[in-house]
């Protein structure tokens, strides 16, 4: 399975870089995963809505042009479905047996996702109702797709 990440904005904290690596080298036992990291667009703090609607935008042509045709996008949004760790195990597991091997997960930026982006994504996928920092999201990513592999493997790990 091919994996990509596709996450708006540096990642600049060490801790959250070491992390994920440590994910990412556990994780090339089970597939390939690439993380694409795109910049975000500088904002003033009061923006308007059109403002915020431009930079999403903006942001969105990025990341969809990153995205291959023939892949399976993900998009992390707070409006999507929340699963456990075994229904992602499931669903990962789902699509590689009926040849979606190319997999992209969408991480926006502090603005969220364009409609554009959503509209592109095959489904949306929600880790909580709360709100997390985008640089944190892709660490909590990378961990629960190593548990999915773990889980579909019958491996120990998900407790």
């Amino acid at each position: 399975m091919n994996i990509t990440i596709i996450s708006v904005g540096k990642l600049k904290e060490k801790y959250l870089k070491q992390g994920i690596d440590e994910y990412l080298k556990r994780l090339t036992a089970y597939a390939k995963i690439n993380i694409i990291e795109l910049p975000d667009e500088k904002a003033p703090e009061n923006l308007s809505p059109i403002q915020m609607e431009q930079i999403k935008k903006k942001e969105g042509d990025r990341i969809l042009s990153k995205i291959s045709p023939n892949a399976h996008v993900i998009a992390l949004s707070i409006e999507g479905t929340m699963k456990s760790s075994e229904e992602l195990a499931a669903r990962l597991d789902h699509l590689a047996t009926t040849g979606k091997s190319k997999i992209v997960f969408v991480i926006g930026g502090s603005l969220g996702l364009s409609a554009e982006v959503m509209k592109r994504a095959d489904e949306a996928l929600s880790f909580s109702k709360m709100t997390f920092p985008h640089q944190l999201m892709r660490l909590i990513l990378v961990e629960q797709v190593y548990r999915a592999f773990r889980i579909i493997k019958g491996e120990p790990y998900h407790k």
